[in-house]
């Protein structure tokens, strides 16, 4: 007995297969069309919150608590939260109008404040805010905006002290707010934004006793972390990089590109003190980079010479940054908080109590094209 069920022509079978893949495809698009809106949604939202709050404390700040006593202050904001939580629900409670009016004293600037609140939620400002140096609350909000930070970066940033090892934080005032207005304005990180001292590297694993290839082998094995304490835009390009120079062989340690700094960043390791010699060998690397290896659009290559401990005096007569060279130590332990913060104080208060002068800067990227 035949089936009564036909079989389908070629000219059918083309027809279903051409509407499954339409199918597909419509429907991977519309889920990006959805997921991208409500993304953008969110983010207007949190802007919104941000823009409100900022107001609100404007308001509080300027028509009840300015140059009030404390104790006015905290009745005032009782007065308020029982108020607009009656109204409106949570969200209004003493502490949280304390934030609004801490947000709107600490960024008092409407340009700046639309600007950061476009990429940073109202969780990253108030990690922010209760930082008491300025300069150190723009970086991290400039940063958070460029980098795209999450809240949990921003807080392991902040648990880091990244601010106090970054370069830019050891140059003047002056210095360090032409910087972050260079950022804030264009985009545009500096050498000074990107390198750190020191570099912390207690994921190496390392024993007391090691030597420079062990500390190679333990940053090529650890790549994506080493990658992560270096800091975002860099890229691995190689290890012990050959050059001949007189049928001499050469190498370098190992070979970055900074994607923001448009650059090839060679980094030397060393498990002594920094020495004097080891600024001509960098120079020369870096001269055989530019000649050899930089594209015509990058700027000219930079240095890294990673030590073990480094005497900062001999550091700042050789000049280092003008031969676009950072020094930086390495810790290959982690110290307590306590240890670091002591640490990263003193060598702030000697950087600002030597005066360095703009002319010690590492190069920028316009500077040196």
């Amino acid at each position: 007995m035949g089936s009564n069920q036909q079989s389908e022509s070629p000219e059918e079978n083309e027809l279903l297969i051409a509407q499954d893949e339409i199918s597909a495809n419509l429907i991977a698009d519309l889920s990006r069309l959805i997921s991208e809106t409500r993304s953008s949604i969110a983010v207007a939202v949190d802007s919104s919150l941000s823009h409100l709050y900022w107001r609100v404390g404007n308001r509080i700040h300027k028509d009840a608590l300015h140059q009030e006593r404390a104790e006015y202050a905290k009745r005032i904001l009782h007065t308020l939260s029982a108020k607009l939580t009656a109204e409106y629900g949570r969200g209004w409670s003493e502490r949280n109008l304390a934030y609004m009016v801490r947000f709107a004293e600490t960024f008092s600037d409407p340009e700046i404040l639309h600007t950061l609140c476009a990429k940073l939620s109202w969780s990253h400002f108030k990690k922010i805010i209760y930082l008491e140096d300025p300069l150190k609350r723009r970086f991290y909000a400039e940063m958070c905006r460029a980098e795209q930070w999450s809240t949990r970066t921003l807080q392991k940033m902040l648990d880091g002290m990244l601010y106090e090892r970054t370069a830019l934080s050891k140059k003047p005032d002056e210095l360090i707010q032409q910087e972050l207005q260079q950022l804030s304005s264009k985009d545009r990180v500096s050498p000074d934004l990107v390198f750190k001292d020191p570099y912390i590297l207690d994921f190496l694993g390392l024993s007391d006793h090691y030597y420079e290839k062990d500390l190679e082998d333990a940053i090529l094995r650890e790549l994506e972390q080493f990658l992560l304490e270096l800091g975002d835009g860099f890229a691995f390009l190689a290890r012990q990089k050959r050059i001949q120079l007189d049928n001499v062989d050469y190498y370098i340690d190992l070979l970055f590109y900074h994607r923001g700094l448009n650059r090839l960043v060679a980094i030397d390791l060393k498990l002594g003190d920094f020495k004097p010699e080891y600024k001509g060998q960098m120079e020369l690397y870096l001269r055989w980079l530019s000649k050899h290896e930089r594209r015509p659009q990058e700027a000219e290559p930079l240095g890294i010479i990673l030590c073990a401990g480094k005497k900062q005096e001999l550091v700042e007569l050789l000049e280092l940054g003008q031969s676009g060279i950072h020094v930086a130590e390495y810790l290959t332990e982690l110290p307590s908080r306590e240890l670091l913060q002591q640490k990263l104080h003193h060598a702030l208060q000697q950087a600002k109590q030597r005066n360095i002068t703009p002319r010690q800067a590492l190069p920028d990227n316009e500077d040196s094209k």
